[in-house]
């Protein structure tokens, strides 16, 4: 959530950073008016409280001279009828602004690239070169197919459209990939795991921003009032709201591993074949707290622990800076890693990493004392998928494919694994 005071003081730059984003700027306007309203009517019930505290002083004073304290106690009860009048809409006014701010999105750091529409998202780096092959490359889904390591059918039977099952050294792929991940994550990285709830409160999706915007994106559990998490970083960022973190506390890096759970809709077409976009699927996500002003290094840090897994399993990848049209609703800066899957002749987002400043801060009330015994301010959190499954997935199949319908396994992962490679029939 933004502060209102940049409404206040800045409005037009306020609106121009949403029009960045390609919204028109309108809200602004409502913001302030709804804003106004809501000062009026505070000034108005004080003015009464006021007043009422006046007369309640002068009725004892005449009642003592004799003096008629009818008139006196008349106001004081129209006063009174005033004053709830004007809470009541007050009530009313706040709850209405309430909603309008958590409906804005951050606005997106300077340094972000100003762009319309997702192809003006910059290509900061690229790692490696894309393999060539003698044969023409197959898709994950032939592939994990004919190794027999990968059900689309079977989920579908047992779930529906957009569920899989990973069967045998399939699923042990998945899980290697995921303890590998978080010991390198924590030791070599620095990060503190946990283990943490699949289901969260509607308060922990509005600290992180999924609620009220992506509602229709997550998976309810109506009668619990409870939701399945569609990210790690629900629950993690969650795990301090509403704190106030001390000097030594700060900067805090948390990591976790969790299925995930998102009603992706997608595009009909190639992309959504196989197991490229699901409504499940594991990931391992980072999350940093930091003080404001050092969590511009902290994302390109995070950044680069990201890029460290992908290099360690030579895939080919890039790094995209995504410019204001494209960037989360979330977000004041954000980079995503797109592994190359020459199956599908296509880029796969496999890690976005992203920068919020002050904005999940503000909505979870997460604050920090820069100094002992200083006055508490909003801390900066940041996170990012460190990495993101079935895609990774995806990209070592098809990366490290052979001609024989084998796949060779990167070396990092071999000893989890206890082969070099996977073979059809075992």
């Amino acid at each position: 959530m933004l502060d209102i005071r940049l409404f206040r003081d800045a409005p037009d730059h306020v609106r121009g950073k949403l029009r960045s984003r390609g919204l028109d700027g309108t809200v602004v306007d409502d913001v302030l008016a709804l804003d106004e309203k809501r000062r009026a009517l505070v000034q108005r019930a004080e003015a009464g409280k006021a007043r009422r505290n006046e007369i309640s002083k002068l009725i004892p004073q005449r009642a003592k001279a004799k003096e008629p304290i009818e008139e006196l106690k008349e106001e004081s009860r129209k006063i009174g009828e005033e004053i709830a009048a004007a809470d009541a809409e007050l009530a009313q006014v706040e709850a209405a602004l309430d909603d309008v701010m958590l409906g804005i999105p951050n606005l997106p750091a300077d340094s972000a690239p100003v762009g319309k529409s997702e192809h003006d998202n910059v290509v900061r780096r690229t790692h490696g070169e894309a393999r060539k092959f003698d044969f023409a490359p197959k898709p994950h889904w032939e592939i994990g197919e004919a190794l027999d390591i990968l059900d689309l059918p079977r989920g579908a039977k047992i779930s529906g459209s957009g569920f899989y099952v990973l069967k045998g050294i399939g699923a042990k792929l998945e899980r290697a990939l995921i303890s590998w991940m978080l010991d390198t994550h924590t030791e070599k990285n620095g990060y503190t795991e946990f283990s943490v709830p699949y289901v969260v409160g509607a308060d922990a999706l509005r600290g992180t921003s999924q609620l009220p915007k992506f509602a229709d994106q997550l998976f309810t559990i109506p009668e619990d009032k409870l939701y399945l998490i569609p990210t790690a970083e629900v629950p993690v960022t969650n795990l301090l709201a509403n704190e106030i973190l001390e000097p030594e506390q700060l900067p805090l890096a948390y990591c976790a591993h969790t299925p995930c759970f998102r009603r992706e809709a997608g595009a009909a077409g190639r992309e959504n074949r196989g197991i490229s976009r699901v409504h499940q699927f594991h990931k391992v996500e980072l999350v940093h707290i930091t003080r404001p002003e050092e969590s511009a290094a902290t994302h390109e840090k995070l950044v680069g622990h990201a890029e460290d897994l992908l290099k360690q399993l030579g895939l080919h990848y890039r790094v995209l800076e995504l410019c204001t049209a494209d960037i989360g609703f979330g977000a004041a800066k954000c980079y995503d890693l797109e592994l190359w899957a020459p199956g599908m002749n296509t880029w796969l987002e496999v890690s976005s990493c992203s920068n919020f400043e002050a904005f999940q801060a503000r909505r979870a009330n997460i604050k920090y004392r820069a100094e002992k015994g200083g006055r508490p301010a909003l801390v900066h959190t940041l996170n990012g998928s460190g990495l993101a499954l079935p895609r990774l997935v995806i990209a070592l199949l098809e990366n490290y494919q052979r001609a024989d319908g084998s796949v060779e396994v990167p070396a990092v992962l071999r000893d989890r694994l206890g082969v070099n490679e996977l073979r059809p029939g075992g």
